[in-house]
């Protein structure tokens, strides 16, 4: 049986060394921990979990819940949040909510019943006010567009800003009838409405008036619901010359819908979407897209995990991720 100080030899470290990598303990730099990790791997060692939950009072395991995993986003996501949370010696139990609020409150029970060390949620549904998100006894951290007004640990898409830099690219290419595919729920704080504000703020800025034939609501935000709405955008009558769509996926959608009645991207309209999802570059054309740092923002998810459950007393912390626009073909 290899033990944790084969693993110490393996790598050139401490006994101790090895044991603060596995515990997710603070004090070890990047590249030891990477060097352990890879001294577990190739040894063979497996972690006695039932002894360190005893001796620890954790498992080693963190929840990660999130509305659909056969999204591409969440998928990506789901790659990122794994990678780095095995950095501090961490495994993730991956669950699905459906974006609805009995998904994500089912999500935080179970993750308490399994005895996770802590939960990171993408919250759609459920309401920032709801007292079953206050003293679950043991760390959040929520992803989302959802206001916690500091109560607990967020990290949020750049959704205004992105979306706003998204439009204002169209103007500056020349667009000025420029629609914009987007989910159906235009009130309270979500994903759409955020977008949406970013969309009206760069049409604001630059002196263009929002015409309300140019907004295309759709119940998913599905690449069916993006084709649909780009058949009525054709089919209206209307001219247009730019589209913005709420999600890559929706804008996927949108690319065929515009090519089934014949509109050519980027000769006819232009388009770009939002999350540079790994398929926006091989599309025909490639799509542009606000690509924000997926990476940062899955670091900083376990960044705040793991520092809460070291100090759950700490400040709770609002962080917004960077971002910048990939600028390709189905806007030039």
């Amino acid at each position: 049986m290899v033990t944790m100080s084969d693993v110490a030899k393996l790598s050139g470290v401490s006994k101790m060394t090895v044991s603060n990598v596995i515990n997710g303990r603070a004090g070890v730099s990047d590249e030891v921990r990477r060097r352990v990790m890879e001294a577990i791997r190739q040894s063979g060692y497996r972690v006695n979990v039932s002894a360190r939950t005893l001796r620890s009072g954790r498992t080693g395991v963190i929840g990660l819940a999130v509305p659909e995993i056969d999204r591409p986003y969440f998928g990506q996501l789901a790659a990122h949040v794994i990678d780095q949370a095995r950095s501090y010696g961490f495994h993730v139990a991956i669950e699905q909510t459906g974006a609805a609020v009995v998904g994500e409150i089912d999500a935080i029970k179970h993750s308490y019943t399994l005895h996770f060390d802590g939960l990171i949620l993408s919250a759609v549904g459920v309401d920032p006010r709801d007292s079953r998100l206050a003293d679950v006894g043991y760390p959040i951290v929520m992803l989302g567009e959802q206001d916690f007004g500091g109560r607990l640990d967020h990290v949020a898409m750049p959704n205004e800003e992105g979306t706003k830099a998204a439009t204002t690219h169209l103007i500056d290419r020349g667009c000025r009838r420029i629609a914009i595919v987007t989910g159906g729920a235009l009130d309270g704080v979500n994903v759409v409405t955020r977008r949406y504000q970013g969309f009206l703020a760069a049409l604001a800025e630059r002196g263009l008036t929002p015409d309300p034939a140019l907004l295309f609501t759709q119940a998913g935000m599905t690449m069916d619901a993006g084709r649909d709405a780009a058949h009525h955008l054709v089919d209206s009558g209307g001219q247009v010359d730019g589209v913005v769509a709420v999600t890559d996926t929706v804008a996927q959608g949108v690319l065929r819908g515009l090519a089934d009645r014949g509109l050519r991207v980027p000769d006819d309209v232009r388009l770009i979407g939002f999350d540079d999802i790994p398929e926006a570059e091989f599309m025909v054309p490639a799509l542009s897209t606000v690509a924000p740092d997926h990476q940062w923002m899955a670091a900083k998810a376990v960044e705040l995990m793991i520092n809460r459950i070291h100090a759950p007393l700490r400040p709770a912390g609002e962080h917004i991720a960077p971002f910048e626009l990939r600028i390709r073909e189905s806007t030039r």
